[in-house]
């Protein structure tokens, strides 16, 4: 579409998470190192929560790559199941044949003794959940009962949280207060200022293949920051459509009227004031 036009190789600002595109922003930069020495040091529950759009499942992926070669790890997309089904999906990703057991508790026994296994080859095992948020109560007390297989020395299974800041106020339940205190480190995933929203698009229009001068111009950047709130998935939509409109027209740069029209073309970005001037 636009990438002759603007010299580059491919399309910059894709909403699928793609760990080459990522930027390792300070809070997002912080919560990867937190996440990584907090599994290093065998660590129980670690949460780490954000906005929608803010690059958890990006985060996520990119853990997983950073953890291949030194832990085993399972992980679940998608956490909205019943309790039996949640160890169901946990034995598979472990390599388990659930089509053995006839019940829960087989299930569960395969399961622990996979684990011991994966303890005897020196292997910690990494359950890492995304969408967390949308786990039924009673599934996230059955992961609570799952962590408690371990040995006398070693914890069997670390479990890793990705959620919207929902998964905060479900965890605030009377209820979910064993699990609550079992969490020991946790991080909120912060939006881009405006520095880092520059950083942010620069990159990755540099991974994409441009080599030119700035292709967004201050006063792009700046309503950019503000229209977006500093949300990687909505600077992305504003992105790719502000370059759209520099396209139609011709132009080489992306001014603020470009990213005025991406804008008033988004329900999700915020609407600055007397927009209509820019336009």
């Amino acid at each position: 579409m636009y990438e002759t036009h603007f010299g580059l190789q491919e399309a910059p600002f894709a909403l699928t998470p793609n760990t080459r595109y990522f930027l390792r922003a300070p809070s997002h930069h912080d919560a990867l190192e937190l996440l990584l020495v907090a599994l290093r040091q065998r660590e129980g529950f670690i949460k780490i929560t954000g906005e929608v759009g803010t690059g958890k499942t990006l985060l996520c992926r990119l853990l997983l790559n950073e953890l291949e070669q030194e832990a085993y790890t399972a992980y679940i997309p998608n956490p909205h199941l019943t309790p039996d089904t949640l160890y169901e999906a946990v034995a598979e990703e472990l390599g388990v044949d659930v089509t053995r057991c006839a019940n829960t508790h087989q299930v569960l026994k395969a399961l622990n003794e996979r684990l011991i296994a994966l303890a005897m080859e020196q292997r910690p095992v990494v359950l890492v959940i995304d969408e967390a948020q949308a786990m039924p109560e009673a599934t996230i007390e059955a992961l609570r009962l799952l962590t408690n297989l371990e040995t006398e020395s070693v914890r069997l299974l670390q479990v890793v949280l990705f959620g919207q800041p929902e998964l905060d106020t479900l965890l605030r339940r009377e209820s979910l207060r064993q699990l609550r205190q079992r969490i020991t480190f946790a991080h909120r995933l912060a939006p881009l200022d405006r520095a880092s929203v520059s950083h942010y698009l620069r990159h990755r229009l540099a991974q994409a293949g441009y080599n030119g001068g700035d292709l967004f111009a201050p006063a792009a950047l700046r309503l950019m920051t503000r229209c977006s709130g500093g949300i990687p998935r909505l600077i992305n939509i504003l992105a790719h459509k502000s370059l759209l409109a520099a396209w139609g027209r011709g132009e080489r740069q992306v001014g603020r009227r470009h990213v005025a029209m991406a804008a008033r073309d988004t329900e999700s970005a915020r609407q600055p004031g007397l927009m209509a001037r820019w336009l």
